[in-house]
């Protein structure tokens, strides 16, 4: 039975390519939008062009964000990673426990909502009040989520201490 349980692990493994495939289409959203603003980037508002560079972060921010959670989520749930070359190789790969991906998913998703929340600020005369609240509301949920699980995590590391 134990054989069992420890085998399926494997089965993360379909969702770690479904998220390869998600950063396969964000790249695939960046050269689209980038290709599309050429053409037009002489006419184009400065104003425009500084939302545009924004979606490009936040694009940015997710794929780290999916490459993270891919990597880290694999070394830690079902193989370890090697690289041929040494060169290929990231520095935090290998180093990353879940209390170290959880943090990082948080911080990830609060820079995320700060993008998304300062181009919603930009086209705040297009957009409706209670969506900028209720975004606002939002974002100060995922900044206190992250605040509490840092805390959390550095009580659990005080005490892990304490017992040494």
């Amino acid at each position: 039975m134990d054989k069992i349980i420890y085998a399926s692990r494997w089965l993360m493994l379909p969702v770690y390519f479904g998220l390869s495939f998600g950063f396969m289409l964000l790249t695939i959203k960046f050269f689209q939008q980038t290709i599309l603003i050429i053409p037009e980037i002489f006419y184009i508002s400065e104003s425009d062009l500084v939302l545009i560079v924004l979606s490009w972060i936040d694009i940015a921010l997710v794929g780290g964000l999916l490459v993270m959670v891919m990597f880290s989520g694999y070394e830690n749930f079902i193989s370890t990673m090697t690289s041929k070359n040494n060169k290929d190789s990231l520095s935090w790969m290998g180093t990353m426990g879940i209390n170290s991906m959880k943090n990082k998913v948080s911080s990830s998703i609060v820079s995320i909502s700060s993008v998304h929340l300062l181009r919603l600020f930009m086209e705040s005369d297009k957009i409706l009040n209670d969506k900028i609240m209720w975004s606002i509301i939002m974002h100060i949920t995922f900044v206190f989520s992250a605040v509490g699980m840092f805390y959390l995590d550095g009580i659990n590391k005080n005490n892990v201490k304490l017992k040494k």
